[in-house]
Formats: C-alpha cells, sequence, structure tokens
C-alpha cells in the first residue's frame, strides 16, 4: 500500500456548542490519527492498493462515523470495517460523498 490518510471531518451543520468545539475536534483529530497509525501496520505489505483515505467525522448524535472514500479491494474494506466496528464507530451513510464500498 503507498499511502493511507485517514481524515477528521469536521461537520459545520452538527457543530457542538462552542465551548465543547475545541475539545471535541482535537478528540477526532487524536482518533483519526490512531487509526491511521493502525491501518500503516496493518496494510504494510498490500500489494494490489495504492492509496487508501478513510473519512471520519460526528454524525448528528456525535457518535464517530467513518468513510471509504475511494476504491479499494474488499480485503481492506474488511480491515477498516471491522477495526472501527471494535471501536464501535458507525458507518457514514452520507449522500453528500462518494459512496463508499461498505454502503453498497
Amino acid at each position: 500500500m503507498n499511502t493511507i490518510t485517514v481524515l477528521a471531518i469536521i461537520d459545520f451543520e452538527a457543530r457542538p456548542k462552542a465551548p465543547l468545539t475545541r475539545m471535541m475536534n482535537e478528540r477526532l483529530e487524536r482518533l483519526a490519527a490512531d487509526l491511521q497509525v493502525f491501518l500503516d501496520k496493518e496494510l504494510h505489505e498490500v500489494k494490489d492498493c495504492n492509496d487508501l483515505t478513510v473519512y471520519l467525522s460526528y454524525n448528528s448524535s456525535y457518535a464517530i462515523r467513518w468513510r471509504i472514500t475511494n476504491e479499494v479491494p474488499e480485503h481492506v474494506v474488511n480491515v477498516v470495517a471491522n477495526k472501527c466496528a471494535q471501536l464501535g464507530y458507525v458507518v457514514w451513510k452520507s449522500s453528500d460523498l462518494h459512496k463508499s464500498r461498505p454502503d453498497s
């Protein structure tokens, strides 16, 4: 695998009240960094996938949601989906981003 990117996406429509915003944004960035470290280790020998991009954000209930934003092999989707499920993250089902394979 050439490049793995996990991005914290701040949804401005679902933003919490001002005092919590900074704390929640920092938490989301830390969770994205932690997931990226895990995926870097888990997928470092994958040869049939060049890039993996995962978005993390909060849903309207402030649960962490995730989405793969590019086409990747099914086994890569499974690694991401299994780890995110273990962490209690939910699949991002928003229609405003590219449809991810787990929703297909």
